[in-house]
């Protein structure tokens, strides 16, 4: 089922299992649901009209290997054991996917031990034919990209994530599940034998519930009783893309060295499954939490921002790396120059614009970019508090995890 083309039903006055968002995330929570307990009455509760609008939607596609992340962390278990399952459930639905593979280069000599620290993780973290590479070795992979050393990880890859999310919808719906659009939670209420979800539709009583909300997950989960720490701040990322005649600069994905203390990967070149080659994204905060404009501001959004202590502590830390942010935002030259370090061939004129998407980032009081999946129970509820890149790689990873953690937090069986 296409994730853009479909209304669907009217959600239910109860069921045994709500599950609140329709991105790539929960479709896939509330299919492992149904997976595990066919007998089970499950829907999905998703805020817009169509399903897979937000993060889903509005990402570059690129199916992650797992080379970032610190060792024993949620986001580098399920990101390699996601991947594997990805790339063979993409197999198995004839979803558009490749493993074009990924080259990630360092310019100069200060970038080299976080490339051996990357190359360390990578290990550790069991991703597949990772190897390191000289400067010839990068002009092969890459003829146009130049660099001192890099990173080669053939099983990176890329998919398309909408199709991915409405194959999800569509397993659901075929197993006897609800996906219903249009259908905004508002309102949290905890009993003793149900949570009472309200929504722009009316009320579903649903024996338990978990919330994939993305942007608006600490909202509601603050709702149903939850510490508000972390909040999520909204960073809006800009996408610029080559001319068609300048796409034989990028055969696959180039990636710079990105400092390791921030959860962002810097300015990168990727192909996409439709052929095109993405230069982004940018790293701004926004003034919404769908601030797929530039101008687009809510002042609900802006004020729950900009009163969490958080949001200050942090900016004092970055506020060097905010201002290259704003100026990779206001000037399409520094932006391409950006890349233009790994690429020395392009120019400002080869680019165009593209598409934006917000990352729904999750920030601890003290300041802190939460840099892993985080995953908290209530009664009778559990809350996916932070999921952003590689969360759509990690989907399914995730789904059996979060499935897991609710039959431990539910008393169910499995």
């Amino acid at each position: 089922m296409s994730s853009r083309d479909r209304q669907g039903p009217r959600a239910p006055d109860s069921c045994d299992f709500a599950v609140v968002g329709g991105g790539i995330v929960g479709l896939a929570v509330a299919r492992e649901l149904i997976l595990r307990d066919p007998h089970a009455s499950v829907s999905v509760l998703e805020r817009e009209r169509e399903v897979g609008t937000h993060q889903t939607g509005h990402n570059s596609g690129v199916i992650h290997a797992g080379v970032y992340y610190q060792p024993g962390s949620l986001k580098a278990r399920l990101c390699v054991e996601g991947a594997r399952e990805l790339y063979a459930y993409c197999n198995e639905r004839s979803i558009a996917s490749e493993r074009c593979g990924k080259v990630i280069v360092a310019t100069d000599a200060a970038e080299l031990p976080r490339l051996e620290e990357l190359e360390r993780r990578g290990r550790a973290n069991g991703v597949a034919g990772l190897r390191r590479i000289d400067a010839a070795g990068i002009e092969e992979i890459e003829p146009h990209a130049r660099g001192i050393a890099g990173l080669h990880s053939p099983d990176t890859g890329i998919a398309d994530f909408a199709a991915v999310a409405g194959a999800y919808a569509q397993d659901v719906l075929d197993s006897g599940g609800v996906v219903a659009t249009a259908c905004g939670v508002e309102d949290v209420t905890v009993s003793k034998r149900t949570l009472r979800l309200t929504h722009a539709q009316g009320t579903t009583e649903a024996g338990h519930a978990i919330f994939c909300a993305g942007a608006w997950a600490d909202r509601l989960a603050v709702s149903a009783g939850a510490d508000p720490d972390p909040r999520i701040v909204p960073f809006r990322g800009a996408y610029l893309r080559l001319v068609p005649q300048r796409r034989k600069l990028v055969r696959s994905l180039i990636y710079p060295v990105p400092d390791p203390s921030l959860p962002f990967l810097g300015v990168h070149l990727t192909r996409d499954i439709h052929g095109e080659v993405l230069i982004g994204p940018t790293a701004l905060m926004a003034g919404a939490r769908d601030a797929y404009r530039l101008g687009t501001v809510r002042r609900r959004d802006l004020l729950d921002t900009l009163r969490w202590p958080g949001t200050w502590r942090m900016l004092a830390r970055w506020w060097s790396t905010g201002l290259s942010e704003l100026r990779h935002a206001a000037l399409r030259s520094a932006f391409v120059r950006a890349a233009a370090r790994y690429v020395p061939e392009l120019q400002t004129a080869d680019v165009e614009p593209s598409f934006a998407g917000v990352r729904a980032q999750a920030l601890g009081r003290d300041g802190r970019l939460v840099d892993d999946f985080v995953f908290s129970a209530t009664d009778r509820a559990l809350h996916v508090r932070n999921a952003p890149s590689p969360a759509a790689t990690s989907s399914l990873a995730i789904a059996r995890h979060v499935v897991d953690e609710a039959v431990r937090a539910f008393d169910l069986r499995a």
